[in-house]
């Protein structure tokens, strides 16, 4: 399987807890695949690599900028030739840019839809040719797309966007079995959820509201993830699995 952004963000606190795709990665590798551990810095990559390989399991690194069409298709087709074939894809790229209408700029604006929405596309694109009979496809979005909230417009835009994409490509997918679904996180404890925490205060505060009292963690985004990714859900196709403690709905 194929996992983009499979790294973790840098950060200077010791106590950093680990990253989304790093998370995934490691837990699938845990359930027996192989896996292309595709990251946009190679530093970060092999980290995740060097995780897998401490736990006896098998992966690759793979360097490449999902928002380059170019970089996409080679890094699907590296992908399939290194693990000798590709029956699943996690999709596990964002950023952040802007504040408000006003402090979001036109670049802003193209960067973030560019990494958001338009990578997901390129990476499904390039790799449902490639993509075994049976396989899935698991997006990861957030519950930016279900309620304003991150204070981006280009952010929320884009992962409320996901899930039109999502269908499409389950429905192309249907005729050979191939799911596609999208996992969407609350307030995850992640390197870049800090960040975010760093420059909005306020969001220990939206924690303290959540149903279940926590933040919660890359791991349990990731047991979602390879639920969908697994036999187990086998009848499930273009539907939205949100893990967010019941923030949205409670």
């Amino acid at each position: 399987m194929l996992v983009v952004g499979a790294g973790t963000r840098r950060t200077e606190d010791p106590d950093a807890p680990i990253g989304n795709g790093r998370a995934i990665s490691v837990l699938a590798a845990r359930e027996g695949a192989a896996v292309a551990c595709a990251d946009l810095e190679d530093d970060a990559a092999a980290e995740t690599v060097a995780l897998v390989e401490g736990e006896s399991g098998r992966a690759v690194a793979i360097a490449a900028d999902a928002s380059d069409p170019d970089q996409c298709s080679r890094m699907v087709s590296d992908a399939a030739g290194l693990l000798g074939g590709l029956d699943g894809v996690v999709l596990n790229v964002g950023i952040g840019v802007g504040a408000g209408l006003e402090g979001t700029s036109l670049e802003d604006w193209d960067r973030a839809l560019d990494v958001n929405l338009r990578a997901h596309f390129l990476v499904c694109r390039a790799a449902m040719p490639v993509l075994a009979d049976g396989s899935a496809i698991v997006f990861i979005g957030s519950v930016a797309g279900l309620r304003a909230g991150s204070g981006s417009p280009s952010y929320d835009s884009s992962k409320a966007a996901l899930p039109g994409l999502c269908r499409h490509v389950a429905r192309e997918g249907a005729r050979r079995g191939v799911r596609a679904n999208v996992v969407m996180p609350g307030l995850i404890d992640t390197p870049i959820g800090r960040a975010a925490s760093g420059r909005n205060p306020g969001r220990d505060r939206v924690a303290a509201r959540v149903p279940l009292g926590r933040q919660g963690t890359a791991w349990e985004v990731a047991q979602a993830t390879i639920f969908l990714l697994s036999h187990e859900a086998s009848y499930v196709t273009g539907q939205q699995l949100v893990v967010d403690g019941g923030l949205t709905t409670l």
